[in-house]
């Protein structure tokens, strides 16, 4: 049986051949298969809505990934130059979503202040612990329900960055992160986000299995440019680690992101 992220997947690859000449062929099963999609979501409305996991079931899983050494060493070093790109002035601000335990937090220390957000507010300690004391001063910790970015500052970021949280977040909740973090960011800011792409086989597994939420490339630069960013690069680093940096229209920013292909070895 197909799954509803299955069938989204095929409907993608369907709008995309709609220009050949099956296209009576085509349209025809495209109309079948939306309306499949549309029926399923409609008849699972309270599951769909509840696909945004909890601030409990967060915790749960950021423990399991503790108890599991879930760090990959080298992914995390290949993030951690990518993020250097960005650290290159101590102007602006940075910002964190979803920071968990703290694994990349510490990397933020070149911006002047480091603003996290996250719904728990018990991780506030974890993150604080990855620095000194004469750091703490830097750190502005805020919770937030769902998507809400209010209490960080307008235009005080110049770098957003999170990693492994976006992929738990339905498109719908993305979008609405995207507008909330346009505030924030100066002209010419950058975020650095990861996210699903069910376009290959082990993020579509996890979404199946209603780990991650589904999404693809395709829909994430859709959201992207129609918040008004510019798309400055997606790629993949490896199986389930892609990743969307993209840029707020503006020359405010000192920093000038310069493609630099990073891999693992």
């Amino acid at each position: 049986m197909l799954s509803i992220e299955e069938i989204k997947l095929l409907i993608e690859k369907l709008k995309k051949l709609k220009e050949t000449d099956f296209q009576q062929l085509i349209d025809t099963n495209l109309q079948i298969l939306e309306d499949l999609a549309e029926a399923i979501d409609a008849n699972n409305e309270r599951v769909i809505s509840q696909r945004d996991k909890t601030p409990e079931w967060f915790l749960r899983d950021l423990e399991y990934k503790q108890n599991h050494n879930h760090v990959n060493p080298h992914l995390y070093r290949t993030i951690q130059k990518k993020i250097f790109q960005f650290a290159k002035t101590n102007l602006y601000n940075s910002l964190e979503i979803g920071p968990g335990n703290g694994q990349f937090s510490k990397e933020f220390r070149a911006w002047r202040k480091n603003f996290f957000l996250d719904i728990n507010l018990s991780l506030e300690q974890k993150v604080r612990r990855r620095f000194n004391p004469g750091h703490q001063k830097h750190i502005v910790w805020y919770n937030t329900r769902a998507h809400e970015c209010s209490n960080i500052p307008q235009a005080s970021c110049n770098f957003v960055f999170s990693w492994d949280t976006f992929v738990f977040f339905t498109q719908n909740h993305i979008q609405h992160y995207l507008h909330e973090i346009k505030r924030v960011l100066i002209p010419g800011g950058y975020a650095f986000v990861n996210y699903a792409d069910c376009h290959y086989d082990f993020d579509l597994t996890q979404a199946k299995r209603g780990y991650w939420n589904y999404n693809t490339k395709t829909e994430m630069e859709r959201i992207i440019k129609e918040e008004g960013y510019e798309v400055v690069e997606m790629n993949q680093f490896c199986p389930g680690a892609n990743y969307a940096i993209f840029r707020k229209p503006g020359k405010q920013n000192p920093i000038v992101y310069k493609i630099n292909e990073i891999t693992l070895d």
